[in-house]
Parts: C-alpha cells; sequence; structure tokens
C-alpha cells in the first residue's frame, strides 16, 4: 500500500509566473511573445474588421441585406441603445472604440485555446493579456482618453471642479479613485486570465497519476484541460473582455456628464409634470365692459 500510494499523487509543478522569452532594445527588456501575440491578435481583429465591411458593402442581387450585415447591425444598435438609455447621448466615438476593446481583447483571450506548446519549455500563442505590460497600457490608454474627452466636454475648469466636490476636504480621494481607475481595469483582467494559466498548469500536472500502475494521469489531463479551457478561456475570457470595453462606456459616460445636469433634468421633469396636469394660474375672467 506504501508503494502504490506516492504513484497516485501528482507531480510537483514548477510554476515560473511573469517569465517570458525576452529581447533587449534601447536600454528596455522586452517580452518577446507579448508582442507577436498581440501582433498577431491585433492583426486578426483588423482583417476581421476588413472582412465584416467587405460583407457589409456587398451588393445583393436582391437588395436584401446580408445576415452578417443584419446580425452587426443587432450588435453595435443595442450597445449604442443601452450606452444612451444608460448614460444619454455620449461622444460618436466611444461605442467603436468599446467594440473594438471588445473584440481584440476577446481574441488575445481566446489565442489560448490554439495547440502552441509541444513541450513546457516552449509556448508559441500564450494569451498576452496574462501579462501586465499590455493590461496597464490598455488601462492607461483607456483611461487618458476618459480624462481628455472630459475635459474637452466640460472644460478643463468644469472638469478639474469635480474633484472638489461634494466637499474639497475630499479633493485626495476623488483624485486617488481616478488615478486607480486604469490599474484595477488591467489588474482584473490580468488577474483573471493569469490565474486560468496556473490552472492549466496544475492540471498538466495530472498526467503522474497512475494508480495501480494505470496511466489515467494523461486521461485525466486532457479531460480536464479542455473542460478548462472551455470554461475559463472561451466563457470567463469573453466575460472580462466585455466587463472591460462596458467598464470603459461607463467612465466615458461618467466624464461628459456636466455638473448639475441631473438636477436639471428633475426641474425639467417637475415642469412638465405641472404642465402635463393642468397646474398652471387659472386664466383671469375678462371684465365687462360697460354698459353704454
Amino acid at each position: 500500500m506504501s508503494t502504490a500510494f506516492p504513484a497516485i499523487l501528482p507531480a510537483e509543478v514548477e510554476i515560473h509566473p511573469g517569465e517570458h522569452p525576452e529581447g533587449h532594445f534601447l536600454g528596455m527588456t522586452w517580452n518577446l511573445d507579448t508582442i507577436w501575440v498581440t501582433v498577431v491578435a491585433g492583426l486578426i481583429v483588423i482583417a476581421l474588421g476588413f472582412w465584416v465591411r467587405g460583407q457589409l458593402t456587398k451588393k445583393t442581387d436582391d437588395h436584401v441585406p446580408t445576415k452578417l450585415q443584419i446580425v452587426w447591425e443587432l450588435i453595435v444598435k443595442e450597445v449604442q441603445t443601452q450606452v444612451e438609455e444608460n448614460l444619454g447621448r455620449v461622444h460618436p466615438f466611444v461605442v467603436p472604440l468599446a467594440v473594438a476593446l471588445f473584440f481584440f481583447i476577446l481574441i488575445a483571450n481566446w489565442i489560448e485555446v490554439i495547440p502552441s506548446e509541444p513541450n513546457q519549455h516552449i509556448h508559441a500563442l500564450p494569451s498576452p493579456t496574462a501579462d501586465t505590460n499590455l493590461t496597464y497600457a490598455m488601462g492607461i490608454i483607456a483611461m487618458v482618453s476618459v480624462w481628455i474627452y472630459g475635459i474637452r466636454k466640460q472644460g478643463a475648469r468644469a472638469y478639474f471642479k469635480h474633484y472638489m466636490e461634494p466637499y474639497p476636504i475630499l479633493f485626495p480621494l476623488e483624485l486617488l479613485q481616478d488615478l486607480l481607475k486604469p490599474i484595477t481595469l488591467a489588474l482584473r483582467l490580468f488577474g483573471n486570465i493569469f490565474a486560468g494559466g496556473i490552472m492549466i498548469a496544475l492540471i498538466g500536472s495530472l498526467v503522474a497519476i497512475a494508480p495501480l500502475n494505470i496511466p489515467l494521469g494523461g486521461l485525466f489531463a486532457v479531460i480536464l484541460t479542455v473542460v478548462w479551457k472551455l470554461f475559463d478561456t472561451v466563457f470567463l475570457g469573453g466575460l472580462q473582455a466585455f466587463i472591460f470595453a462596458l467598464l470603459t462606456i461607463l467612465y466615458f459616460g461618467m466624464a461628459g456628464a456636466e455638473h448639475g445636469e441631473h438636477e436639471d433634468h428633475d426641474d425639467q421633469d417637475d415642469q412638465d409634470d405641472h404642465a402635463d396636469t393642468g397646474d398652471r394660474p387659472a386664466a383671469r375672467e375678462p371684465t365687462p365692459e360697460p354698459a353704454a
């Protein structure tokens, strides 16, 4: 019994977080796998964009829109409707930016599904969003765009004034909250994708399981790897892409909301209610003319 028991346990797994094949240029260190997989994901998004554009502009003999055109218009229109209903009308570039971010992050997450790891030393297509360098870059780009949009929409004075509200003493907290937004955007995405990679490594250790010298570990590892990739990479990867795009839209909506906007809407609604219910001063009766 004592000799069979160790064979049931998985082998020791060595996980080295943050290790990448590196290159050195201009005195800086570059994570090469993150760079080339990011380029691959970007090229896929661009190719899909041109393909969708070609399908949307294709003229059919019966002048009926293609199925892709109908689906794409429904998606974009639904996103725009939800944005306008919850945040009001925002700049026209916000929805296309959010859709582009969604598809780029989605493909960057899903690229992990492609078998590209012949051994433990080579991983040709790791998910680039498991590297904080990419997620920080996307978070900073998104939030800097939000801040520029807010300043252009409200003006610098009105935009920076909101840091002093409702009380000037809260200025440090309000400023810190804005500065932490790109960090939370980046770490939320990175943490979920990186944890999925660790789980894949742990599942791979099940190969060593061989109860009674029967090599069942390989079968368990393959089945669990497929199940986990479907759940983590496909489902959670899509969910994280959606959350990143949704938060970007929300931040744009908050940055574009002018001070006192809600109060003005409430006052206008009250006036409309009074007008609808006939709550207005009664018309003065005409003064009778004196008899001739």
